[in-house]
């Protein structure tokens, strides 16, 4: 069992007053409000109230409360999934609406997503929404209470500031990785930043794509400067956002920047993309030996994985996050197989999914359950579980077969890790980046062939490396890592009809839909509660 190397108590009482009361009405979640107050944060002159208050914010993206498993949660008065924390929602909107991954529960508005037909009432888009802005807000206040002057003024020794430093630098990548998601899912939305008024009646202002993308970009550039170096493996700091992982977000937003912006062709954001990946790259990372590897208990230990969302069945609990990704993936004839802590049986890939791997041999596809007789999704009920392709992914056990013996997960969740580095290294000398090479692309799809394919024949040739190759490669490689929809929609094939899947548009042979559904409306709660805010087109 590891132990979490940063400090994630079971019941941290230093922000249990920051649970930010709504300006919607059914939600405790907004941007602005004024039931917080700076005395509602008891900062002093010694360093666990730091601490404390820097865990919380991380504590947001593995799960929904301070005292873990959803007890007194952070965001009340929802049920889809948001009170689980960041990862669960998350994953349900860049997901389930692909061929990657189905859910066939009888859960609210669960099945809209892969039928593409959500509306701005949606609960679950309403709920990440929520926790996007929360995680935002609550990592402002930590920054607005940790300027200089306020530190000077508490008596904050020379060394402990020094500390501080570091802490605000990771808190100020993780406001800047929940803006990405903001930017990436819906394009726009509300800015609350150092200079906001919380705990005022002012109502955040509207903010454009451009606006938000410039805003983190910044930020992560000014922020990674007192952020930790990179570091491999597992050891001290692990569990804390490093230099590499800003590097990495600013790959991944610059790659999807034309899609972003609106723009098309833009040379220079693809040359920004693979300048990032260099660094990454450059830090020291390496290729996980075995691809199974990177999804078992023991993932801490990889010298692969860049960040990581942790998880510990005893310290950080919840029944969402990865307890839900591992559980609902398996019904109890599989349960044996994962070891997981759970047989829940809601989520499985399409047969459409299972096309894009072209020979067995490939290791990554033997992570899928094909055992079932019925591939093709013909039932869509809950009770059709046993259709479809069953993902067996996230896993109970270590590296040497040992199963954890805790009741909740025990596995992390990759955010970044280098394999989509080198995917977005290729990706962005194909589409005319100009820092990189066709050769070095080769080489780093190759690696991840190799491993792939460890009885060999998995290379691929120079003329094969296109960018209709690297969007399958991606499939294969980082399935059910929460990427799907963003590759989708940066290829142009996600509400096409020209790449159809089971159930798309509601339609079992799938159907094309419009185009304004590349883009989550925002929350019709929060136009209603924020005049400064514009909903997207189509909505």
């Amino acid at each position: 069992m590891k132990k979490i190397k940063y400090l994630i108590k079971s019941s941290i009482a230093i922000v249990t007053t920051l649970l930010l009361s709504s300006c919607v009405n059914d939600l405790n979640v907004s941007p602005l409000d004024t039931s917080v107050t700076t005395s509602d944060i008891t900062l002093t002159n010694t360093s666990l109230p730091y601490t404390e208050y820097l865990a919380k914010i991380y504590a947001g993206f593995s799960t929904g409360g301070i005292k873990g498993a959803e007890a007194d949660v952070d965001i009340s008065g929802y049920d889809g999934g948001s009170q689980a924390g960041y990862l669960r929602p998350y994953w349900n909107l860049q997901e389930l609406p692909t061929e990657e991954a189905m859910c066939c529960w009888d859960d609210g508005t669960i099945k809209n997503f892969h039928n593409m037909v959500w509306t701005p009432s949606d609960v679950f888009i309403n709920g990440f929404y929520s926790r996007l802005y929360y995680q935002i807000t609550i990592a402002t206040a930590f920054l607005q209470e940790t300027t200089d002057a306020k530190l000077s003024a508490r008596g904050v020794s020379s060394s402990l500031k020094d500390s501080i430093a570091v802490f605000r630098g990771e808190a100020r990548f993780l406001r800047a990785l929940a803006y990405s998601n903001v930017l990436d899912l819906f394009r726009n939305g509300p800015m609350v930043n150092d200079n906001s008024s919380l705990g005022t009646t002012n109502l955040p202002p509207y903010a454009t794509s451009q606006e938000i993308f410039d805003y983190i970009v910044s930020e992560l550039n000014d922020c990674q400067t007192s952020m930790l170096n990179a570091t491999v493996g597992f050891g001290n700091t692990y569990g804390h956002a490093n230099k590499a992982a800003a590097w990495s977000l600013l790959a991944r937003l610059y790659l999807n920047a034309d899609t972003y912006l609106g723009t098309s062709g833009s040379t220079q954001y693809y040359t920004s993309c693979i300048d990032n990946c260099k660094k990454v790259i450059a830090a020291g990372y390496t290729l996980e030996s075995t691809y199974q590897n990177l999804f078992l208990t023991d993932n801490y230990n990889s010298k692969e994985i860049i960040y990581a969302i942790v998880y510990d069945g005893v310290k950080l609990t919840t029944w969402g996050g990865m307890m839900f990704l591992e559980c609902a993936a398996v019904n109890s004839d599989l349960q044996a197989i994962t070891k997981v802590h759970g047989s829940w049986g809601g989520n499985r890939a399409t047969q459409d999914f299972l096309s894009k791997f072209t020979s067995t041999d490939d290791e990554r596809y033997s992570i899928l359950y094909t055992g079932f007789n019925h591939k093709s999704i013909d039932d869509i009920s809950s009770g059709g579980f046993k259709e479809g392709v069953q993902v067996l992914k996230y896993r109970e056990y270590d590296s040497n077969g040992v199963a954890s013996t805790t009741s909740f997960a025990n596995t992390d969740f990759p955010v970044f890790r280098l394999a989509d580095i080198y995917l977005m290294y290729a990706e962005a000398v194909l589409r005319g980046g100009t820092s990189g090479d066709i050769t070095t692309a080769l080489s780093y799809i190759n690696a991840l062939r190799d491993r792939a394919y460890p009885l060999g024949n998995g290379e691929i040739s120079s003329s094969e490396l296109t960018l209709s190759f690297i969007l399958e490669e991606r499939g294969r490689e980082l399935f059910w890592e929460a990427v799907r929809r963003t590759d989708l929609v940066r290829f142009g094939k996600f509400t096409s009809s020209d790449y159809l899947w089971q159930w798309k548009g509601g339609l079992k042979g799938g159907q094309g839909v419009d185009s304004h559904l590349n883009v989550y409306p925002l929350p019709s709660t929060e136009l209603s509660a924020n005049p400064n805010l514009k909903q997207n087109t189509g909505y």
